[in-house]
């Protein structure tokens, strides 16, 4: 069983977390990971900086050319994770654009998911007919789960299409906008995560985009099986520097 489905098979509310790698420094990547862990965070997502990322607010496409600004690559990224596996135990998600997996080879770049511990991906341009008619083996091979997005826009065909393809999560995103931080949900996004919840999809569903307190963490687990937090926690380690996680995950549960 892959790490992320063992995290999901819990009977817990989880909790994930989005950083870019890279950011506020180049070398802080390794000690998130390790502050995220000691905090108790159930799943982490590591945003491979990308100069045209289409789905970040502002705050993400900050750090992001800011991690790439510090010099931030692919293959640096790879670098740091070698031998993470000897001291983290959570799940590792790379979420990235597929543009630069292509220009890296997206066999070479599974291959090295596999190597570092990756345990899956989430490519919010990859849509999930191409995945599945051209990589779903190669993924498969490697060990790698693809995590789907899904909108209030997205048609009930289509989001049961992704959920008989999923083998991991489906990432909710609570409104059909760029990512950032929200203080609350209104009822236009309380109407979408019933309508999903009356589907009963056979995958486990995390929300994501907006959520940035104990407020908004509890109303999006109320309707999933955990949420997933970027923007809120890029902004804490901006204002707070690296060192800060465990003051963070402490405001959110």
């Amino acid at each position: 069983m892959n790490r992320i489905q063992a995290s999901l098979a819990q009977n817990k509310k989880l909790l994930s977390i989005y950083f870019t790698a890279g950011f506020p420094a180049i070398d802080d990547t390794v000690s998130i990971l390790e502050q995220l862990q000691e905090a108790g965070v159930d799943l982490i997502e590591l945003g491979l900086p990308f100069s045209d990322p289409l789905a970040d607010g502002p705050t993400i496409q900050e750090s992001s050319t800011k991690a790439l600004h510090n010099g931030m690559t692919t293959d640096k990224l790879f670098d740091q994770l070698q031998g993470i596996r000897k001291t983290i135990d959570v799940p590792l998600i790379v979420m990235g654009y597929f543009n630069p997996m292509m220009q890296f080879g997206v066999e070479r770049f599974c291959k090295r998911c596999q190597e570092v511990g990756i345990d899956g991906l989430i490519i919010p341009d990859l849509p999930v007919d191409v995945y599945h008619e051209k990589y779903q083996k190669l993924f498969q091979q490697y060990g790698l789960l693809n995590m789907f997005l899904i909108t209030p826009q997205t048609p009930d065909d289509r989001i049961t299409y992704i959920d008989k393809v999923s083998e991991g999560f489906i990432y909710m995103v609570s409104s059909a906008a760029t990512t950032g931080a929200q203080g609350s949900f209104g009822n236009e996004q309380e109407q979408y995560f019933k309508r999903i919840g009356a589907m009963n999809l056979k995958s486990k569903l995390l929300v994501g985009f907006g959520i940035s307190n104990r407020e908004t963490y509890d109303a999006a687990v109320a309707h999933s099986q955990g949420a997933i937090i970027g923007s809120a926690f890029i902004k804490h380690l901006e204002k707070n520097g690296s060192n800060s996680v465990k003051k963070f995950i402490e405001q959110i549960r």
